[in-house]
């Protein structure tokens, strides 16, 4: 039994298909059959997370189906924006660990009836398709782009007719289903009012940004800023760092430590609470083909043993990405690793010159221990019908923020 039918290829990926009297778009089904030369002259050169080569890795992403979609917008055939698209299929067994928690609180007949289903033997099957204009695997916005071809409210309005073309086209209508748009720092009125996309807005996690203050020159400057109790402890923690050789790795060097960074990087994707998307193997060694410089890897080394790593962007001067980590959990036990990798990220920000350190959404509390503070971010979600919507709301409380305390180690007068 499949909620979701398989879906069909259809003949929609012809070019220049006309949306208004001088608006057109193209649709693309893989990375490599883009029009280069016009995708590039919507993202110009400094938006490394649109770039088709890195979008090509992404389609690699294979521990759920993953499909994506690439959408050139032209104004008088001319390119003025671009559109990308994440098809995922969830099969039973992903919402079984998702709802685990969230079915007890809901009373709802439908809902016991999915808690059949899902401890059912069809756990395989897929129960839910999810259509996210933006990408799952980056907090931010990264499901769109302009240039100054269109205006704003006019491009918003084209994507949401685009969004509702695409959705419809994947046979998602009617089906248990869902189109997402994320993530936004501030409210979109014109796609709140849109009739095209009827969605609902919510929160999800905050992004973690630390902003440093001007002048910064060294990590123990930084510290200096903490109070009294936070500063010992900070001291504590980097004590340990003598007990770490790291070491910032070359693309062959990723390579050559391939089997056990991957290791390291399933310790921390299967203490996820959802699991979304599983990278493939050799993601980091083709980030850093990629990007080169602007993808930093560090490997952290107790004993000649590889027992942990992060991994950043430092794409301009205005903020270091922070990206994927990996864990050796006894050691971290042991040695305050995690914390230590933290504060080596504020390290390379403040070597780096940037002028604030984006370091995602999970491990909040922790987080603001260093001196990042949440921004909230804003996401829009459409159900496709009333089944879908049984899923939705608690795939929704599942993303909204959850409680916790925000930490300030700075002194009082830097609050």
């Amino acid at each position: 039994m499949l909620f979701c039918k398989p879906l069909r290829s259809k003949l929609r990926y012809k070019p220049n298909r006309v949306i208004g009297r001088k608006l057109s778009f193209t649709e693309f089904e893989k990375a490599e059959y883009i029009s280069v030369k016009d995708w590039n002259e919507v993202i110009g050169t400094t938006n490394y997370f649109f770039q088709i080569p890195y979008l090509k890795l992404i389609e690699q992403c294979s521990n759920v189906s993953l499909r994506c979609r690439y959408v050139l917008v032209y104004k008088n055939l001319k390119p003025c924006g671009i559109v990308y698209f994440q098809l995922t299929d969830f099969k039973a067994n992903t919402f079984g660990q998702l709802l685990e928690s969230e079915i007890q609180e809901v009373q709802s007949k439908r809902l016991k009836l999915f808690e059949k289903y899902l401890q059912s033997k069809e756990e395989e099957d897929v129960l839910f398709r999810m259509l996210t204009c933006g990408n799952n695997l980056i907090s931010g916005e990264y499901g769109f782009l302009k240039n100054n071809r269109i205006k704003d409210e006019e491009f918003y309005k084209v994507l949401c007719t685009i969004i509702k073309t695409i959705s419809s086209e994947e046979d998602l209508r009617g089906k248990i289903s869902a189109v997402l748009i994320k993530d936004f720092y501030k409210p979109i009125k014109t796609i709140e009012k849109s009739t095209a996309f009827k969605g609902q807005s919510f929160s999800v996690e905050p992004n973690l940004v630390l902003e440093f203050p001007e002048g910064l020159k060294t990590i123990e400057e930084f510290i200096l800023l903490f109070s009294k109790k936070y500063r010992n402890r900070a001291k504590s923690i980097l004590k340990l760092r003598q007990e770490f050789e790291m070491k910032l790795l070359t693309a062959s060097e990723i390579e050559k430590h391939q089997n056990e960074i991957y290791k390291l990087y399933e310790n921390v994707y299967n203490r996820a609470k959802f699991k979304l998307l599983k990278l493939p193997k050799n993601y980091f060694f083709e980030s850093k083909v990629i990007f080169e410089d602007k993808f930093l890897f560090k490997a952290f080394f107790n004993s000649g043993k590889l027992v942990g790593f992060s991994t950043w962007f430092e794409i301009n001067k205005d903020a270091l990405e922070t990206h994927y980590i990996g864990l050796d959990y006894e050691v971290n036990e042991n040695l305050n690793l995690y914390q230590n990798i933290l504060y080596d990220y504020v390290d390379a920000g403040i070597k780096a010159g940037v002028k604030a350190i984006n370091f995602g959404r999970t491990a909040a509390e922790i987080k603001t221990t260093i001196g990042a503070k949440p921004k909230d971010l804003i996401c829009y979600i459409q159900p496709q019908n009333t089944l879908s919507k049984i899923l939705v709301s608690p795939f929704i409380e599942f993303l909204k923020p959850k409680q916790w305390i925000p930490r300030n180690p700075f002194k009082e007068e830097q609050d």
